[in-house]
């Protein structure tokens, strides 16, 4: 019912969708009958509507705005890595679909359709959600540019959290010790920082102080192109023992930038790195493992050793603790922790509050 009578007073209550926006229309009238109700409530939906109408005929076609979102806000916002990321989903997903829409007739029927075909062809939720998030955002500057008047509801699928593997002690041991000779330091530094491939391949000796055992992540590689890290935050690692001195022995102290160059001094490519972790792997008689998996060793191990969740998001450079807290099944201590708590009594010692 779009119109009510409540207490003696006449109340228009009515949803209009303008564009992409769901707008409710909801207050009372001055009007003594049902009828003069409904005209005014017909006088506000075409209010709605009209304002619609002022932006209908500007607004550009989604191929069109998404071309120019790639070439001004993502080239001067995002980092090359994430902007040809953003190009391959306009281009391979959301142009086809959406490329022929104005932006203002995008609405959640449009959304829900295109999540239905990626599904249908058997794309992963997290992978739709990928492609969402990209919609969502070229939607959001369009919005800020006056190019739309309000985003269209948009619903991300529910994605199953990602399974990660990682090695276990003997395991990480197994692997350092079948790694060749000039490929093991690299190996044994990811599994004692905890460091994403880019930034191994982008670590510079002046980021590595030998002497308070420190190494600072300030950049990270990707594509052949170094930019920041991840989240664009630097932050700071201390070094093992064992990670210390396996990098003061490395020869590229003496005349190297990188801390792990190719032969020529350049930067080496993550397709470089490939083959030798595989060889280790097969030396050491393991599965087949990529080398994200031995940033899931480092912070796995850590947990196990009850090393509290805060200092590992801290470590691993993660924005949330919700990144992290995939890791708090590993550690032998922390639900045991929570469950003693209930038995504290008024005037007990307090008893050792979980690592969180």
């Amino acid at each position: 019912m779009t119109v009510r009578k409540r207490g003696g007073t006449w109340q228009i209550d009515a949803v209009v969708w303008r564009g992409g926006e769901r707008v409710r229309i909801r207050k009372n009238v001055d009007v003594k009958t049902r009828n003069e109700a409904l005209i005014l409530e017909q006088q506000e939906r075409a209010k709605v509507q009209q304002r619609a109408k002022q932006v209908t005929g500007r607004a550009p076609l989604f191929g069109d705005f998404g071309k120019e979102f790639l070439e001004t806000y993502a080239y001067t916002n995002n980092k090359p890595s994430e902007v040809e990321t953003k190009e391959a989903i306009l281009r391979l997903h959301l142009r086809p679909f959406f490329g022929e829409l104005r932006l203002d007739v995008i609405g959640p029927q449009h959304i829900e359709r295109f999540k239905a075909q990626q599904l249908r062809a058997e794309l992963s939720p997290k992978t739709v959600n990928n492609q969402l998030t990209v919609l969502r955002k070229v939607l959001a500057v369009a919005k800020e540019w006056g190019q739309l008047v309000a985003l269209p509801p948009l619903r991300l699928l529910n994605a199953p959290e990602p399974e990660f593997d990682f090695l276990t002690f003997d395991e990480a041991e197994r692997l350092v010790q079948g790694a060749e000779p000039e490929w093991r330091p690299m190996v044994l530094l990811a599994l004692r920082s905890g460091l994403r491939q880019g930034e191994l391949l982008a670590l510079r000796w002046d980021d590595i102080d030998l002497e308070s055992g420190l190494l600072k992540v300030r950049r990270a590689a990707a594509r052949g192109i170094v930019g920041t890290p991840k989240n664009h935050k630097s932050r700071e690692i201390p070094l093992s023992d064992e990670a210390l001195a396996t990098l003061r022995d490395l020869p590229s102290r003496a005349h190297r930038e990188l801390v792990f160059p190719a032969d020529s001094g350049r930067l080496l490519t993550r397709n470089e790195c490939k083959h030798p972790l595989r060889r280790a792997c097969l030396r050491a008689e393991l599965r087949r493992i990529g080398w994200h998996v031995l940033r899931h060793t480092f912070a796995s191990h850590l947990v196990m050793r009850g090393v509290a969740l805060k200092a590992v998001q801290e470590l691993l450079g993660h924005a949330t603790i919700e990144m992290t807290m995939r890791y708090a099944h590993l550690s032998p201590d922390i639900r045991r922790d929570a469950v003693r708590l209930l038995d504290r009594r008024t005037g007990d010692t307090q008893p050792q509050q979980p690592s969180l």
